[in-house]
């Protein structure tokens, strides 16, 4: 493939958007937040509504009740530092002259790095590995005969840790649907 000055286009040997990349992008809150819009409205978007709709996020208000000042906080951030940096990992296309952001296609690459834990909450890996060690010091002491684990028959011991799992399972996978970048109104935090 060449450009249009007839010079040859290097093979990208690694097509997509490296961990590295991903991870300095999503580091910054204004740029997940961006994303999250861009992904929400799946559309092109303008500018002046991004600013609005991230300084309402930002101040916990509603989009008309955004000050002047608020806004130009946000839209002077975002044109100058997150969406050049956004433009320039080829994840959305900022046209600085019509003031307008739309994804690209390489912007569904970094679903992967989108699991959003909230600081509050303990991380799913952390759960399963406690209740996986739950599990397996449960059959240790019914094995051993602890008692009341010795009155639950084994059948029944492995049903209640099977229910566990099947329904920590299910509500993780409702979990995730719901709180990802692009899903609802309001960002993850």
């Amino acid at each position: 493939m060449s450009t249009a000055t007839g010079v040859p286009k290097p093979v990208d040997d690694d097509p997509g958007v490296s961990q590295r990349t991903a991870f300095d992008v999503l580091s910054a809150r204004r740029r997940r937040h961006v994303l999250h819009h861009l992904l929400r409205t799946e559309r092109t978007v303008e500018l002046r509504e991004l600013s609005e709709r991230l300084a309402a996020w930002e101040n916990d208000v509603p989009p008309s009740a955004v000050t002047y000042d608020q806004r130009m906080r946000v839209y002077t951030s975002l044109r100058q530092l997150h969406l050049p940096k956004l433009h320039g990992e080829g994840l959305v296309d900022f046209d600085e002259n019509r003031g307008t952001i739309e994804l690209t296609d390489e912007a569904a690459e970094l679903e992967v790095y989108l699991d959003v834990v909230p600081h509050e909450e303990i991380r799913w890996s952390k759960y399963y590995a406690g209740l996986g060690g739950l599990s397996a010091l449960s059959v240790l002491s019914a094995g051993v005969g602890v008692v009341p684990l010795t009155w639950i028959p084994g059948l029944g011991l492995a049903a209640i840790i099977t229910s566990l799992f099947l329904v920590s399972a299910l509500y993780h996978c409702h979990y995730d649907a719901n709180h990802r970048l692009g899903v609802g109104e309001e960002p993850p935090t």
